[in-house]
């Protein structure tokens, strides 16, 4: 009898989530609204992001999708017009049209003008999504190389997750010597050079195409609108950092998002492993990590480690 009642109430909630969208979405027809002050989460895949977004989504005064928007924005501007150059979406690409299909699709799901928004790509758009919302706060979460590309490396094992569109790619990707057959991600200029690669090539072209990208994004962006933080500060001291970022995003860091902060440390959120510093070491793609680290001082030394 329990389960019957469960159903059906998870049945109504179901219904009533959808009407309450689509209301919305009447609503912003007769009168659309545009986002303000929107966060974008970014980083270099394998970073950290997730745990960012997700303690972000936290928050009462942001609406959040609860998952990556890549296909909404790769909708807008498909990769395939620009010949699969990469997913950064140029500056140039910005127009009311994608302002106006920004703010109808978090508008319509969340029922809020303010926002958090992540996923794997937006790194290389940053000066776009600045170009749409000159209000935008960015939060740039940075990891260690030698442990963001050894979760590189075990996530190009998961393509079904991380790369969903890659059997669209005009080229043939065999890296490994064939050992990965689709590409995972995301594609930064040049992308084309690595398809014959060792993953630990590839590895390393991602943690420095997307880190140097964000790195020369961060020069448009107004002070008071940047925020950086590193993974290894996170796992430190999560509340006091946490408490800087929703701060300096103006948003309540309030006793609710604190005790969160406290304990998300105890949440995983799409991790492979224990969550730790310097896992590589001990790992079994040291000797890989090793070779793509002589290949990342000058970026490394960039990101202050």
């Amino acid at each position: 009898m329990n389960d019957f009642f469960d159903k059906c109430f998870k049945t109504l909630k179901y219904y009533d989530v959808i009407t309450r969208v689509n209301i919305r979405k009447a609503r912003f027809k007769i009168s659309p609204v545009s986002l303000i002050q929107p966060v974008f989460v970014v980083g270099c895949s394998r970073a950290g992001t997730t745990l960012v977004y997700k303690t972000f989504s936290e928050s009462k005064e942001l609406g959040s999708l609860q998952k990556e928007t890549h296909h909404f924005w790769a909708g807008l501007h498909p990769p395939e017009e620009r010949s699969w150059s990469g997913h950064e979406i140029p500056i140039t690409a910005a127009s009311d049209f994608d302002r106006v299909e920004a703010s109808r699709l978090f508008y319509s799901a969340t029922g809020r003008r303010r926002i958090v928004d992540k996923n794997n790509q937006n790194g290389l758009s940053i000066p776009y999504l600045h170009a749409l919302f000159p209000d935008a706060h960015f939060v740039f979460i940075k990891r260690s190389p030698g442990d963001n590309i050894d979760s590189l490396i075990n996530g190009w094992g998961k393509a079904d997750e991380f790369g969903g569109w890659s059997s669209a790619l005009p080229a043939e990707v065999s890296i490994d010597k064939g050992a990965y057959k689709e590409w995972c991600f995301f594609l930064a200029e040049g992308w084309r050079k690595y398809c014959q690669s060792s993953i630990e090539e590839v590895c390393a072209f991602q943690y420095e195409s997307m880190n140097r990208a964000i790195l020369g994004a961060r020069e448009l962006i107004p002070t008071e609108q940047w925020h950086e933080v590193s993974y290894e500060a996170l796992l430190a001291s999560p509340v006091d950092e946490f408490r800087r970022l929703f701060e300096g995003c103006k948003l309540q860091f309030d006793s609710q998002i604190e005790q969160h902060c406290a304990e998300v440390l105890g949440k995983p959120y799409n991790t492979f492993s224990a969550i730790g510093v310097n896992k590589w070491m001990g790992g079994v793609n040291k000797a890989r990590v090793e070779k793509a680290l002589e290949t990342l001082g000058p970026v490394s030394t960039a990101l202050g480690y």
